[in-house]
């Protein structure tokens, strides 16, 4: 039966699993190209594309990541209490210190990013230091370091460049087979962009059904861990009550990366849409809040 202390080695597992899928998945791009363009030159030059993006993917996602959502590192002088927040629930983990990153924007959230515990990092918005008190904001540091603990961070990172380069690869395959002629007769022809055609169309998803292979019991594991490292369940409760309240957007969420943060970072009628709520990566707040008031430590 998994536990709260198994849940890392399984995320360990399960991130060489999705790079692997990712890998064989721009391969079979390259073999249907070269079969169709008669040259295992493009079968080649997928096969390295595939080792260096599944290789930039490893080490680079979380600085790629932390770009697109316009975070700044901080030091120790620049915020002094929240350094010490996240030191002091360092410590108590058995964690290494993150780099602590700021994003400037009003709409209060968090996300933790990076490959293993060593090369970790935590960004939090400007408007979550201005609303949340300080047992709030412990919850919301506990609940990211728990992320960080469990590996959730190496998969959520991965996956957001990753899914990208599918998307790019598929589309560019299709352009090629569709504006650049026939190399195979007629009737193999039409089924190479009849199959180009269905990636194109089906890689988005794809990219979306891969990222809810992350379960979301990993944000209940991770919520449940970051009050026992607390030691007070309300503290993240409150938290997550003010951050899904909140009716500031966020300029920099996007789609990619929206299951990254500790809540949805999408307000109004986009996160009301049948299509967001089909592809949510968060469970419902009101359970989270449920199931940490439910909590007696």
């Amino acid at each position: 039966m998994a536990t709260l202390y198994t849940h890392a080695e399984n995320n360990i597992f399960r991130t060489w699993a999705y790079m692997f899928l990712f890998f064989v998945l721009v391969i079979a791009v390259g073999w249907v190209a070269s079969y169709y363009f008669e040259s295992y030159l493009i079968l080649l030059a997928a096969v390295a594309y595939s080792i260096i993006t599944s290789f930039l993917g490893y080490w680079y996602s979380d600085k790629i990541v932390l770009s697109m959502a316009g975070a700044r590192q901080i030091e120790k002088k620049d915020d002094p209490e929240l350094f010490r927040i996240v030191e002091n629930l360092s410590i108590s983990s058995g964690l290494p210190v993150p780099k602590i990153y700021i994003i400037e924007e009003s709409q209060p959230n968090a996300f933790a990013t990076g490959r293993n515990p060593s090369h970790s990092a935590i960004a939090v918005t400007k408007g979550l230091l201005n609303r949340l008190g300080r047992q709030e904001l412990e919850g919301v540091i506990a609940h990211e370091l728990a992320h960080i603990g469990d590996r959730d961070t190496l998969i959520q990172t991965a996956v957001v460049v990753l899914t990208g380069i599918i998307v790019i690869v598929t589309d560019l395959f299709f352009r090629i087979t569709f504006w650049g002629g026939r190399r195979r007769d007629n009737k193999q022809g039409g089924i190479i962009i009849l199959i180009s055609l269905l990636l194109v169309i089906l890689a988005p998803l794809l990219a979306s059904l891969i990222k809810l292979a992350i379960s979301r019991k990993r944000e209940f594991l991770a919520d449940a861990k970051g009050a026992l490292l607390t030691r007070y369940p309300e503290g993240l409760a409150s938290a997550l009550e003010k951050i899904s309240s909140d009716p500031n957007p966020l300029r920099t969420a996007h789609s990619s990366t929206a299951h990254l943060y500790i809540d949805s970072p999408f307000r109004g009628e986009e996160s009301k849409s049948w299509f967001s709520r089909l592809f949510m990566t968060h469970p419902p707040v009101k359970e989270r809040i449920k199931n940490l008031r439910g909590m007696h430590i």
